[in-house]
C-alpha cells in the first residue's frame, strides 16, 4: 500500500507555518510578563508587570515548551534531542495548549464576579492578555499547517479526527546511541524532581482556576512530549535501570511532605497515597488475574473497622487496645479472611456473572456494618455512626498526631501519616512486582489472556485466582489500618460503589484502568488524578460524575490501553502497523515477515 505524508491543514507551506508558529508561541511568551487585569479581582494578581503570577506562569510555561519544539524542527543542534519521534505533532499540541490554557484565563477573567456581583467584563483586561492570547491564537492556527509525522493512506481523505488522533499516537522514537550509566541515572533523578514539583504544583494551587488551567497545561504538555518520543525515551532507561527507578521514586515521595506548609495539602497527600495503595492492590485482581471485582472498596473497610475496634477507640465496643503492628496484623488478617471466603465459593464464576457478585459483597458490607448498631443487629461498629475517635499512633515515643521539627523542618499531624503510609506504600509495590514478575504472576497473566488454554496447559485457575483475590483483599486491609487513624473514624458511607469523591469501588476501578491495567505505575498515577481532582474542584461537586463520565470516554476513545501502558495493551488497542517490516530489518528477514504479514 502507498502511503504519503498527510496534507496540512491550512494552505501554507511547511518552512512559513512553522516561522508563523515559532513568532506566535514568541508572542504569546512576551504578553506573559505584562498586565493581563486592570484589578487585582481575579486571583493570582495578573496586574504586575514583568513578573508572570498565576494563570500566566501557565501560559509561559507552555509557550516557552512551544518556541523550544519549533525552533528544534530548524534543525538546531542543542535542540534536537526534544524530537527522537517526531517534530511536528508536539508543536501543533503544544500550540493548542498554549491556546487552550490563554483563551480559558481570558474567559475566566471575563466572567469573574466582583464584590458587588457585577461581572468584571471585557474591560478588566490589559494590553497583555490579548497579546498573549492573539500570539497563542496565531500559533494554533499556523500549527495545523504542519504535516502529520505519520503517513496516512492515500486512497481515503483522512478526516480533521484521523488528523488529531494521528496527533496523539506517538511513534517508536529513533534509535539513538547509547547513554553512560551515570547519565542514564541522572536523567532518571532530574525527572523524578520534575515530576515532584509538578505535582506538588497542582496540590499546592489555591483555587479552582488555576487549578483546571494546570490541568489543560498537564494534558497538552504530557501529550506532546509522548508524541515527541520523549517518554519512549524515559521508559526505556527506567526499565534498563528499574531499581535506580524505583529508589528515585521513593525519595522524591518521601521529600514531598518537605514541601508543603499546609495541613491539608499534605493530608491530601496522605489520602493520595492511601488511595493509590488500594489501587494497586485491585491491579492484582483485575490487571494480573483480570478478575474483575466491583466490590473491592469493601475489603478497605475491613480493614478500617478490624483496626479502629482494636485500637483503643473510646466508642470501640470491643474494649482492648493494640500495640500499632498488631492492629495492621488484624485488618490484613481479618481482609485476607474474607477475601477467601468470598473468592471460594464464587471464584468458579467468570466476567460479569463475577462482577454481580462482588457488586453484591460490596452492598452487604455495608448494610451490615450499618445494621450491627444493637437494635438491627449485635452492637459491634455503632452503625451509621461508625466508630469515631480513633487515637492517634505512637510508636517507639513518636506521637504521630502532633508536629515535630526535623532538619528546621515542621512536620504535622498530616505528614506524619503521609510517611507513615508511603512506608505501607513501598511495601504493596515490593510485593506487588515480585508477585507480578514470578511464575505465579506469569500464570495470573495466562488466566486473565485465555483460561481455558491456561487450565490446558496444567494451571490450577481456582486456586491461582483465590490467591490474587485473597492478596488484593490482605493488601486492602493494610491500607484500611491507616485509613482508620488519619480519618479519625469509619463510618459505612465511606465504603459504597459509587460517590461523589474517592475512594469507593467505581474509582479504584476506574484508576486501575485509565492508569494503566497490569503495570506498576499506572494505578498509582491514575488514583494520584481521581483522588486529587475530586479534591481541588469542590465547586463542581454536583457534576463531578458527570464530567468523569466525559473524561474517561474521551481517554478510552483515543487512549484505550491507559495513561501508563505496558506493550502488551498497546498491542491489543492499536493494531495498526504491527505487522509493519523495520526499516533496518536485513532483506532476508524482510521477506520473512512479508510471509509472515500475508499468512
Amino acid at each position: 500500500m502507498t502511503t504519503h505524508t498527510a496534507p496540512a491543514l491550512l494552505p501554507l507551506p511547511t518552512p512559513a507555518a512553522r516561522a508563523i508558529t515559532t513568532t506566535g508561541a514568541a508572542a504569546a511568551l512576551a504578553g506573559t510578563f505584562l498586565a493581563w487585569t486592570y484589578t487585582s479581582t481575579f486571583p493570582g494578581d495578573l496586574t504586575v508587570t514583568g513578573y508572570p503570577g498565576g494563570l500566566q506562569v501557565l501560559t509561559l510555561v507552555s509557550a516557552t515548551l512551544t518556541l523550544l519544539y519549533a525552533l528544534s524542527g530548524y534543525g538546531i543542534k542543542g535542540l534536537r534531542w526534544l524530537t527522537p519521534g517526531g517534530t511536528h505533532s508536539p508543536v501543533r499540541l503544544l500550540a493548542l495548549g498554549t491556546f487552550a490554557t490563554t483563551a480559558y484565563t481570558v474567559i475566566a477573567v471575563i466572567v469573574k464576579k466582583d464584590g458587588n456581583g457585577n461581572l468584571l467584563g471585557l474591560v478588566e483586561l490589559e494590553p497583555g492578555a490579548w497579546i498573549s492570547l492573539a500570539g497563542a491564537l496565531t500559533a494554533a492556527t499556523a500549527s495545523l499547517a504542519l504535516p502529520s509525522d505519520q503517513p496516512l493512506d492515500e486512497t481515503t481523505t483522512p478526516s480533521a479526527l484521523t488528523r488529531f488522533r494521528n496527533s496523539l499516537s506517538a511513534p517508536a522514537p529513533s534509535r539513538a546511541e547509547a547513554l553512560p550509566a551515570w547519565a542514564g541515572i541522572l536523567i532518571i533523578a532530574v525527572s523524578f524532581g520534575l515530576g515532584l514539583h509538578l505535582l506538588t504544583y497542582g496540590i499546592d494551587t489555591e483555587y479552582a482556576e488555576l487549578f483546571i488551567g494546570y490541568l489543560i497545561t498537564l494534558a497538552f504538555g504530557f501529550t506532546a512530549l509522548t508524541r515527541a518520543g520523549l517518554i519512549a525515551r524515559l521508559t526505556a532507561l527506567t526499565t534498563e535501570h528499574r531499581n535506580v527507578t524505583l529508589a528515585a521514586a521513593l525519595v522524591a515521595a518521601f521529600c514531598f511532605p518537605f514541601t508543603q506548609q499546609n495541613e491539608q495539602y499534605a493530608l491530601i497527600g496522605a489520602n493520595i497515597l492511601i488511595f493509590a495503595t488500594v489501587a494497586l492492590g485491585l491491579n492484582v485482581v483485575v490487571g494480573l488475574a483480570g478478575l474483575l471485582d466491583l466490590g473491592y472498596v469493601a475489603f478497605l473497610g475491613v480493614g478500617a473497622y478490624a483496626a479502629a475496634l482494636v485500637s483503643g477507640s473510646p466508642m470501640s465496643p470491643v474494649g482492648v487496645h493494640f500495640p500499632f503492628w498488631a492492629a495492621v496484623l488484624t485488618g490484613a488478617a481479618a481482609s485476607l479472611i474474607f477475601g477467601v471466603l468470598i473468592g471460594a465459593p464464587t471464584l468458579r464464576l467468570r466476567g460479569d456473572y463475577l462482577a454481580i457478585v462482588t457488586l453484591g459483597f460490596g452492598e452487604i458490607f455495608r448494610l451490615t456494618v450499618n445494621n450491627l448498631n444493637g437494635v438491627s443487629g449485635p452492637d459491634l461498629t455503632n452503625g451509621s455512626q461508625g466508630i469515631p475517635s480513633i487515637p492517634d499512633l505512637n510508636l517507639f515515643g513518636f506521637d504521630f498526631g502532633i508536629s515535630h521539627d526535623i532538619g528546621g523542618l515542621t512536620l504535622g499531624r498530616s505528614a506524619n501519616y503521609y510517611l507513615l503510609m508511603l512506608l505501607f506504600t513501598a511495601v504493596v509495590v515490593l510485593v506487588f512486582r515480585r508477585s507480578g514478575e514470578s511464575r505465579i504472576g506469569r500464570a495470573w497473566v495466562a488466566i486473565r489472556e485465555d483460561e481455558t488454554a491456561a487450565t490446558a496447559m496444567g494451571i490450577n485457575a481456582f486456586r491461582l485466582k483465590l490467591l490474587a483475590f485473597a492478596l488484593g483483599a490482605a493488601l486492602a486491609g493494610l491500607a484500611g489500618t491507616v485509613q482508620a487513624h488519619v480519618s479519625y473514624t469509619v463510618t459505612p458511607e465511606q465504603y459504597q460503589f459509587a460517590g461523589s469523591a474517592p475512594p469507593n469501588s467505581a474509582f479504584l476501578l476506574a484508576a486501575v484502568i485509565l492508569g494503566g491495567m497490569g503495570t506498576l505505575s499506572g494505578p498509582l498515577v491514575g488514583a494520584a488524578l481521581l483522588y486529587l481532582i475530586p479534591a481541588k474542584l469542590q465547586f463542581m461537586q454536583d457534576y463531578q460524575l458527570f464530567l468523569f463520565g466525559i473524561a474517561l470516554i474521551l481517554l478510552m476513545r483515543f487512549r484505550p490501553e491507559g495513561l501508563v501502558a505496558d506493550r502488551r495493551k498497546k498491542l491489543e488497542f492499536h493494531e495498526t502497523g504491527q505487522l509493519d517490516v523495520p526499516p533496518d530489518t536485513p532483506l532476508t528477514d524482510q521477506a520473512a515477515g512479508t510471509t509472515k504479514a500475508g499468512t
